[in-house]
């Protein structure tokens, strides 16, 4: 098989307390916002969403499992880094990104204005060109807890390629 298919999901809530001030970060990209999202990380949940896509289709385990929340080296740790640390596994797997799709879910804020800062951080970090990465903003139309305002959820899709397919495929 030389190509892979991996599918992402994450998703986390806004900050509610001043004790949890923290920045809104999407695509290892600051977003001007009153409230950030909590999580045990940086909260990023477009890059927690294509790390589980990517994992997914090399077959490797998920995030929780690779970054644990349990584990305190990754309290607040840049989600970027994260997503370098599993490329890299990615690569000694002998896959390929060949081009990754994301859907961003939130009523606030649009996702418009960050999109190309946003694909950028990805691109590099991922070492692939802005061509192969698109990002959607979506809205619930109002309808549950992402249509309150009360985060933000991420779907991503991966297509990974074999770089060096076993001879007995």
């Amino acid at each position: 098989m030389n190509y892979r298919i991996g599918q992402g999901f994450d998703s986390h809530r806004f900050c509610e307390t001043s004790d949890e001030k923290r920045p809104l970060i999407l695509g290892g990209t600051e977003i001007p916002f009153p409230r950030g999202l909590a999580g045990h990380s940086d909260a990023d949940a477009l890059i927690h969403a294509i790390i589980d896509s990517l994992l997914g289709a090399t077959g490797m385990s998920d995030i929780g499992e690779l970054f644990p929340p349990s584990d305190s080296r990754f309290k607040n740790i840049s989600s970027v880094l994260l997503l370098k640390e599993v490329i890299e596994l990615t690569e000694q797997n002998a896959w390929k990104v060949i081009n990754i799709d994301c859907t961003i879910i939130c009523e606030k804020p649009k996702i418009s204005d960050y999109k190309t800062a946003m694909i950028s951080k990805l691109a590099n970090a991922m070492k692939i060109s802005q061509e192969q990465i698109s990002l959607k903003g979506k809205t619930a139309e109002k309808m549950g807890a992402l249509g309150r305002e009360e985060g933000i959820a991420v779907i991503a899709i991966a297509l990974l390629e074999k770089i060096k397919p076993d001879l007995a495929e």
